[in-house]
C-alpha cells in the first residue's frame, strides 16, 4: 500500500478489511436492480389492473434496449463503485501505528494515522445473532490528548485484531522500530 510512507524500521503487521459478507450485502440491491427490467414485465402480466403496463418494457426496440442498456450501465457502475471502497478501505496496523484509508468517492481518498503510544483504549463490539456466527464486528480505539477515535466497522475477528493491537501497543518503542 503506497498510501503513506512507512518509517524506518516500520513494517505492516495486517491489514484488515471489511468482512466478505457484508460487502455481498452491499452488492444485494445492485443484483436486485439488474434483476427488475427482465422480472416486472412477467410479474405485471400476473395482475389483471397492470397486464396493460406490461407492453412499456418491450426490448425489441431501440428506444427499449437504449432504457435498458442505460439501466444496466448504471446499476453496473454503482456496483463497482461498491467493489472499488469495499477493496480500497482498510486499517492497517503497523508496529507504530494504526492507519485508515477510506474510499470516499471514485477520487476522494481520506487516509489517517494514530501512533501506537497514544492508544488509550481499544473496545471491540460484536452485536446480533449474525455477527456472532460469522464472527465480526466493530473495534473503537481511542487515543490520548485530542479524543481522536478510530472505529473499525464490521471486520472479521474482531478480538484477534484487538489483541494484536494491544501487543504492539504494550511493547517497547525500541521493540516496535524493529532495532
Amino acid at each position: 500500500m503506497k498510501e503513506f510512507e512507512l518509517s524506518p524500521g516500520e513494517h505492516i503487521v495486517k491489514t484488515v478489511r471489511k468482512h466478505w459478507f457484508l460487502f455481498l450485502g452491499e452488492l444485494l440491491p445492485f443484483a436486485i436492480l439488474a434483476v427488475i427490467p427482465f422480472a416486472l414485465p412477467k410479474l405485471l402480466v400476473l395482475v389483471p389492473p397492470l397486464a396493460k403496463y406490461a407492453s412499456l418494457f418491450d426490448y425489441h426496440t431501440v428506444l427499449g434496449r437504449a432504457g435498458l442498456g442505460v439501466w444496466l450501465l448504471v446499476t453496473w457502475t454503482s456496483a463497482w463503485g461498491a467493489f472499488t471502497r469495499y477493496f480500497l478501505n482498510a486499517w492497517i496496523l503497523t508496529n507504530q501505528r494504526i492507519a485508515t484509508i477510506k474510499q470516499r468517492r471514485f477520487f476522494v481518498r481520506e487516509v489517517s494515522s494514530l501512533l501506537l503510544p497514544r492508544v488509550q483504549d481499544v473496545t471491540t463490539n460484536v452485536t446480533g445473532i449474525v455477527s456472532s456466527l460469522l464472527n465480526l464486528g466493530n473495534i473503537k480505539v481511542q487515543s490520548a490528548g485530542a479524543e481522536i477515535e478510530f472505529t473499525m466497522r464490521g471486520i472479521p475477528h474482531p478480538e484477534q485484531m484487538r489483541d494484536l493491537i494491544l501487543k504492539y501497543v504494550s511493547e517497547e518503542p525500541s521493540k516496535n522500530d524493529g532495532l
